[in-house]
């Protein structure tokens, strides 16, 4: 049975069409139904008895719940969202800084077969790509989920469970209908969509002209150590998949993000600031430092620690003095199991990687 989610305006006017209703309900329908999870109040929106009807008996409901919900003291809310599909996925709204704002953070797959080793996502490997239909959910409940904040979800990165490059037909479908202004209305340019470094998929993305900004997981401006990091890395250099964040910067004209995040003793030495100073040199990007949320022992073993405030504090200064845009991310939720697939390997039984 076909959701809301799964129609644009022109097929879901074309369906009340066949069905002998009028098409022009299409865009009052799909506005009222991505203003919340909630079912709309097809009657009161005027559509008329008929068509509410029809949407009721032909259209399913939302198939996703808040399985979990964990709140943080700094207003930080991660979600573990059960799918109708099969499997959970965590998803996080932050607030911002403005009292009225918040931004969003959804997942791309079930699981993950990245094996960054610092990661709790990938932990239990990959289960399965997710729908469009279920990223989409993912956004709603977070926009009924900041609306109970009394705050409006102006912006969404696809920067949690998985690789969203290896599901990219349903990431950009979904986005398609979360940015549309008759749809999700978010907006373009307000959405994110992150990678590890799939250089075809990063082509791929600038291909597809969504006028979205990409985010750069790095973590390391070196071979040897990205790869230890990033077992990803092997296939796709540093050199490789910064050139490729070059091609999207210029073929789209978005600002791309660099993701750093900041582990003590292993990529935060003045000696690397300086090599990733060097990597940014007449790219037009902004790099992000990240502190490190601890998640015990990787999958090679080993336990990473955060950077000290001093040593993130001089990585900054380096990066600055050498004339890259940098700032140091606030950390948020490190009272919720607030790194990316925690809560979900707390309350969920892990996947098989497949």
């Amino acid at each position: 049975m076909r959701s809301f989610i799964d129609y644009d305006i022109p097929a879901l006017a074309a369906s009340l069409g066949a069905s002998g209703l009028s098409p022009s309900h299409a865009v009052k329908l799909l506005r009222a139904y991505y203003r919340s999870v909630e079912a709309p109040d097809l009657i009161l929106l005027k559509v008329g008895a008929r068509a509410a009807a029809w949407a009721e008996s032909e259209l399913a409901p939302i198939a996703s719940r808040v399985a979990a919900r964990s709140g943080s003291a700094d207003g930080t809310i991660k979600l573990l969202m059960e799918l109708g599909g099969g499997g959970a996925v965590e998803s996080v709204l932050m607030p911002s800084h403005r009292p009225d704002r918040a931004a969003g953070c959804v997942s791309s797959q079930v699981g993950c077969a990245m094996g960054c080793d610092f990661c709790a996502s990938t932990r239990g490997g990959l289960d399965r790509n997710l729908a469009a239909r279920e990223i989409v959910e993912q956004f709603l409940h977070l926009k009924d989920e900041a609306a109970a904040a009394g705050r409006r979800l102006t912006s969404l990165v696809f920067m949690g469970m998985g690789e969203p490059m290896h599901n990219l037909d349903n990431v950009t479908a979904a986005i398609r209908r979360i940015a549309d202004p008759n749809l999700g209305a978010l907006g373009w340019r307000q959405i994110t969509v992150s990678t590890v470094g799939i250089v075809p998929g990063i082509d791929r993305l600038a291909d597809a002209d969504l006028n979205v900004h990409l985010a750069l997981s790095l973590h390391a401006p070196d071979d040897a150590t990205r790869a230890s990091l990033v077992p990803a890395n092997r296939r796709y250099p540093v050199d490789e998949i910064m050139s490729a964040a070059r091609r999207f910067a210029a073929r789209t004209g978005r600002v791309s993000t660099i993701e750093y995040c900041m582990l003590a003793g292993v990529n935060d030495s003045d000696e690397q600031a300086d090599r990733l100073a060097e990597l940014m040199r007449g790219f037009r990007a902004h790099v992000n430092l990240i502190p490190y949320n601890a998640i015990g022992a990787g999958i090679s073993g080993r336990r990473y620690e955060r950077s000290s405030p001093q040593r993130q504090a001089a990585f900054l200064s380096r990066l600055r003095a050498a004339g890259v845009v940098a700032h140091l991310r606030e950390t948020r939720g490190d009272d919720v199991a607030a790194a990316c697939g925690q809560l979900r390997r707390a309350l969920v039984a892990p996947v098989r990687i497949t």
